[in-house]
This record gives C-alpha cells, structure tokens and sequence, in this order.
C-alpha cells in the first residue's frame, strides 16, 4: 500500500502543468473558446443547437434557445405528436437516421421493424446480463452492447444499409437491456426478485419500457412524459461529450458496437450524463433546509447560501441551472416542464414542482447578483426537471442516465452514420503539445 502511494503521488506529479502554460500557447481547454462557445471542428446536418447569437465583433448576445433535429426545430415535433395524441420517440428517431420525417405508412413499417428487433439473440440474456453481474447499470449497457458484436455476422460491414440495421437493432435493445441490467443487479446485490417481462409489439418504445419496469401499473399520462423525455434526450448535436467521442472513435474505421460502447463510457460521466441526479440530492437538501417552500426571500437566500459554497455540497453549484450553450432558455426544459405540471398533479407533488419552478425563476437573477455584471447568462436546463419527472414515474434511480442513453442512442447511430459515410473521412486527431522538460536517461547503476 505504501507503495502504491507513493507512485501515485510521483504519477500525479510527473501531470502538473503550469495553467500559465494554457494561455502562453492559446490552448481551447475543453475544445472552448475564451468566450465558453466550442470550437468548430466539424460540420453535420443531424442536429443544431442554438442558444445565443454574435453581434459584428463577436461579442455573445444571449437569445432564447432552439433545437433542430435535421432542420426541424423540437417545439414542432413535439408540438406535432402531442396533438395527435401520439408518441413521438419512434418519429425522432426515424427523422434523425433518415433526415426526414415519416408519412404514416413509412412510420408504421419503422416501427413495426424496431418492434421485431427487441429480442435480444438466444441465451444472452442469462449470460451476458443475469450470469454476468454488475452493479452499475451503465457498465452493464456497455458490456452487452459489445457483447451483441458477437451475435451480428455482418458486425464489420460498414455499407448504409447494414449501418441502419444496426443503429434500428440497437434502438430497439437499449431499453430492454437497461430493463433486465436493472432487475439483475436488484436480485444479485439487493436481495429483491428477479423479474423479466418480455417486450410487447404493440407498444410503442416508452409504453415498452414503462411495462418492463413497472408491468402494467402506468398511467398514459406517465407514458406520455416518458416518451416526451426521449424525444427531448435523443440529440443534441455533434458537439456533446459522447456524440462527439462516437464521431471520434468511428473515424478511426471501428465498428458499430465498439463507438456505441466508448459513447456510453463518456455519457456515465459525473458531468455528463448524472446531472439530474444531482440535481434531485440538491432539492431534497433545499427542502429540508428552507422552511416555508412559498418564501422567494427565504429560497433565495439558501441558493446564494450554496453559491457561496456555505451550504449544500460546498461546490457552489447550483445543480440543473446553467448550460454550455442555452443562455436565456433551454427548450428542452421548457417542454418538459409543461408536461411535469400535469403529472406532479397526477401524482399530488404540485406543491413541489412549484418550489422547483420558484428556483428556476430565482436563480439566474441570484447567479447574476453573485458572479457580477460580467457573468454569463444562465437558465435551467433539462436535468433541472427530468430527474423530478423520473421520480414521479417511480423510475430507480440506478437507471436515470441509462433512460438517457435509452434516447441517445439515435443520436449517436445517426452521427456514426455520418461520419462513416459522409465526412472528410480523416481520423479525428487533435494536437497537443508536450510541456515536459527533456531528460537524459540515467543507467540503472547511477540512479
């Protein structure tokens, strides 16, 4: 043990760079530009987003924010299979593999097709996700998604045709395979049963997940703010951390399965995919800690409290508020905030949903007061309300970010597509420079 500290000690030393170093040589820490916008790497024609605009010296205007899945902005989709009292994962997803939107015929045949491709291959079930325990659903994704490379004979034929059956194959599997990773690990390290309940071809992919879950105890307006979460998590442009890394590893001629598995390892990050969780461990903090709920002074004080790193987790976060992109608004959140207020009074938690609806309304204008006339505009983001929505759905916690990967999934079949098929076809490779001072080697009898 002695040992191993000190090596990591002499590791941890031999990767400290002066942040000096960073400005002398103008690096895009984080592929950022000084004024937080990303650095343009690439084009796509999957998703845009849009959170602010440029006057004619570059300066950032802040603007509210728009999401466009292949031209189409997500308010229209989801306004369109809303008054149609539809869902409208199934229609996102067919209009980011193909760039267009589906009549009903061509809808019914894509969806009949995904229906077909829920079943996982024979026996791989009990052994690659029973057999095979894990405590971390997302790992357990990730092991089965690789696992499926297997059982695909045409797992390294990269034509269009066969990258689109893998992409509806895998879209299909992920919430079955979260499904039956979570009731494994339940049984394995909780002691609770094992329950499998196999995927029906009329539901739609929510209904489906909702059923393998939970059986038949939801409600429709439980399936509707399901199906809504998908369709708001399923793209997000190619400059997110893991479609990014999808487009990063396929560009290195890999196959399907092995981008899909290295996209999953980026979203189980702490600050990528698990934002709603903290989110929600924030709000049970606040709740306990300000009395009246109705209070905005009182409220105010406690998020100020937390920015000053007095109160809560002392990082001075205030979770689900703020976003890399979205300055005035974050469309996602304003959907699915709609929604949320039906179901919290479904469920009798409106009185909750308006203390989460008080601390979106509060906190920009507390961040502002705090960080200064220079700061950056901030707004609520997605995770600000799907973790509230989750848990009124009585989802498990352990599966928060694999549902997001349950969405993502389209989005990333549709960049790997494109860069496979489309690009530049250059391997992604980014320069870094080496800061190290040069030595000479030393013979082991002179150390």
């Amino acid at each position: 043990m002695a040992f191993l500290n000190e090596f990591a000690k002499a590791s941890v030393q031999s990767c400290e760079i002066d942040k000096e170093l960073y400005l002398k040589y103008n690096v895009k820490r984080g592929l950022r530009n000084a004024d937080f916008s990303g650095v343009l790497v690439g084009l796509t024609n999957i998703g845009d987003v849009v959170g602010y605009n440029k006057d004619d010296k570059g300066n950032i205007i802040p603007a509210h924010g728009e999401l466009y899945y292949r031209g189409v902005e997500l308010k229209d989709l989801c306004r369109g299979f809303q008054e149609d009292k539809r869902h409208g994962f199934e229609e996102a997803a067919y209009l980011l593999l193909s760039g267009k939107l589906p009549d009903k015929s061509q809808l019914r045949t894509f969806s009949n097709q995904l229906a077909r491709e829920r079943e996982l291959p024979d026996f791989f079930s009990k052994n690659m996700i029973l057999s095979l325990r894990g405590r971390c659903v997302m790992n357990m994704l990730a092991r089965s998604v690789l696992g499926l490379y297997t059982a695909d004979d045409e797992a390294e034929n990269y034509s269009p045709e066969n990258l689109l059956k893998q992409s509806m194959s895998l879209i299909a599997k992920f919430p079955v395979i979260v499904a039956y990773a979570y009731f494994g690990m339940r049984h394995s390290y909780q002691q609770k049963s094992l329950i499998i309940r196999h995927p029906q071809p009329e539901l739609s992919a929510a209904e489906n997940f909702l059923y393998m879950l939970k059986g038949k105890k939801y409600t429709k307006l439980e399936a509707d703010l399901l199906d809504l979460s998908l369709v708001l998590h399923a793209e997000h442009g190619g400059g997110n951390n893991s479609s990014f890394t999808t487009r990063v590893v396929s560009s290195a001629q890999t196959d399907t399965y092995s981008a899909i598995a290295a996209a999953l390892g980026s979203l189980k990050g702490g600050l990528h995919g698990g934002a709603n969780l903290k989110v929600i461990n924030m709000m049970d903090n606040i709740k306990q800690n300000v009395k009246n709920w109705e209070d905005e002074k009182e409220v105010a004080a406690y998020l100020e409290k937390i920015l000053n790193k007095k109160a809560y987790d002392g990082t001075g976060k205030i979770y689900g508020i703020g976003h890399a992109i979205y300055t005035l608004s974050d469309p996602r959140a304003i959907l699915l905030k709609e929604k949320a207020e039906e179901l919290a009074i479904e469920k009798n938690r409106l009185k909750e949903f308006n203390l989460y609806a008080m601390i979106e309304r509060l906190a920009p204008e507390v961040f502002y007061n705090f960080k200064g006339s220079g700061s950056k505009t901030v707004c609520a983001n997605v995770d600000f309300y799907s973790g509230f929505v989750y848990q009124c759905l009585e989802i498990p916690e352990e599966i928060y970010t694999p549902i997001f990967a349950v969405a993502r999934i389209a989005g990333w079949c549709a960049h790997r597509i494109e860069e496979v098929t489309c690009s530049s076809r250059r391997i992604i490779r980014p320069a870094y420079k080496a800061v190290y001072p040069r030595l000479k080697y030393t013979y082991m009898k002179d150390r």
